[in-house]
């Protein structure tokens, strides 16, 4: 037996991890180690992904000690870095998980050719996704652009292994440094505005497993009723944990399919998460076949869209801090501020009124997204944003604009949602909650609201943005 390292990047777990897995099995000694290397990273991670990490890699750290180990850390190009760690431990091989995105494949291939040049040997495992976004094609032999046929055909044919329990763990090497503090991977910003997104999130995977049994135990059996109410605590909310790889994807897909057995009553609403999943890996199957899926529309004519000038950004600026005049819009943004995420339905609504009402770039709200969800994910975000512009495969078509008074209507009806995010307007009764500018006077000086004074007008009329847009999008042929 060899000594190995393993490789850690977005495989932050013991359980059901194949790299720490496969060295456990081969290696008289192993070191787990993260490298911090933020250059090679394209796009550029935002802040709050970097203040989920920080905390996931201080609970993986917790829960190696607990296992006899310990995490160790480094920052510089990884090739160089791994190369490093790999002489002094005197390493044979080294193992990773695969990460389904362009700039994780160049990294592997730079450093694979830097280890083999000192002998060593890197061996990447497949994790993170329930298929092989490489290999999944239709009967013609080319990519899915649609997600039905491309979920019947994957349903059919998936059948993933059961999670496998923690491997009992190796002792590091004798020769192994002492690793880099955490705090000097510089995650956490300097102005501690991330401290508001503690009470809301347990990185790691404790709070992971945590999260799945808590959907499972609540919100799973009615999931099809109520994913759709930002209000209600339908919602799994196991995206970040699933995007730092807390929890394996195996894992999550044993556990539903397990409770759809033993609670038949609620198999077609677990159903439904299932799919949720599924578009998961339908947005990595796209990003596979185009590498520039955050900033290229997949529909070309979208290229020569005429997006409205924005000269001074205010228009920008208003729908990042919710301040459009539009509840549902700003109750969206002051959820994603406050907490570092969005509900589903809700980034929908706010996606649809950049794009479509404001007329502003999607390109825009990917940016914003990435800066400040705990979730993002450069696949699903990137699909999900060129989907509500109707640039995207299966994407919504142009002329789907969501009216968020209609959906505020119909998914938060008591308005309860909007009155906790935008309390301004929380005195109006549910009639005009989504719609204050369609208030009578009376109704909004009862509650002491002022219309431009204390919550500000809306920036564009509905009816006539909608019309604009349906022009500009027929411009395209």
């Amino acid at each position: 037996m060899t000594n190995a390292l393993v490789w850690l990047r977005r495989d932050l777990r013991l359980a059901d991890q194949p790299a720490l897995a496969r060295a456990a099995q081969t290696a008289e000694r192993l070191a787990p180690v993260y490298i911090h290397a933020p250059a090679e990273t394209r796009p550029t991670v935002g802040a709050a992904s970097c203040w989920w990490l920080h905390h996931s890699l201080a609970a993986l750290d917790a829960e190696l000690a607990s296992a006899g180990s310990r995490l160790c850390l480094d920052t510089g190009p990884s090739a160089e870095r791994l190369c490093h760690w790999a002489q002094v431990s005197d390493a044979a091989v080294v193992y990773c998980t695969a990460i389904a995105e362009p700039w994780a494949r160049q990294q592997e291939a730079a450093v694979a050719e830097a280890l083999a040049a000192i002998g060593v040997r890197l061996e990447v495992l497949a994790d993170g996704l329930l298929t092989d976004p490489s290999a999944v094609r239709n009967r013609s032999g080319t990519p899915y652009r649609a997600f039905t046929p491309f979920w019947r055909s994957v349903r059919a044919q998936l059948d993933p292994p059961r999670p496998a329990p923690p491997p009992a763990l190796p002792g590091l090497p004798e020769a192994i440094p002492e690793p880099q503090p955490l705090e000097t991977l510089g995650l956490l910003p300097r102005i501690r505005w991330d401290e508001k997104l503690a009470p809301c999130w347990q990185p790691g995977a404790a709070g992971a497993q945590q999260r799945l049994e808590r959907f499972l135990d609540g919100a799973g059996p009615a999931y099809g009723e109520r994913r759709d109410f930002p209000a209600q605590p339908g919602t799994s909310r196991l995206s970040p944990h699933l995007h730092f790889g807390e929890i394996s994807i195996r894992a999550v897909w044993h556990a539903v399919r397990d409770a759809q057995q033993m609670q038949p009553a609620a198999a077609d609403a677990l159903d439904t998460f299932l799919a949720e999943l599924g578009w998961r890996e339908f947005a990595y199957h796209l990003l596979w076949q185009q590498p520039e899926l955050h900033r290229t529309p997949i529909d070309e004519r979208f290229s020569r869209f005429p997006w409205r000038e924005d000269p001074d950004g205010a228009l920008l600026d208003a729908w990042r801090r919710g301040a459009t005049g539009i509840p549902l819009v700003d109750a969206g943004m002051r959820e994603l501020w406050a907490t570092g995420w969005m509900h589903n339905r809700v980034r929908m609504v706010v996606g649809s009124f950049l794009v479509k009402n404001l007329r502003l770039p999607w390109q825009h709200g990917e940016a914003h997204f990435r800066d400040t969800l705990v979730d993002w994910d450069l696949a699903s975000n990137s699909m999900g944003w060129q989907w509500v512009s109707g640039c995207g495969a299966d994407a919504a078509p142009y002329f789907r604009i969501f009216n968020p008074v209609r959906q505020g209507e119909r998914f938060d009806p008591d308005g309860d949602y909007v009155r906790h995010w935008v309390p301004e307007v929380a005195g109006l009764p549910k009639s005009h909650i989504h719609q204050p500018w369609a208030a009578p006077a009376d109704a909004r000086a009862r509650c002491g609201l002022h219309l431009g004074r204390d919550y500000p007008e809306p920036l564009v009329d509905l009816a006539t943005s909608r019309k604009e847009a349906l022009a500009a999008f027929h411009a395209l042929g």
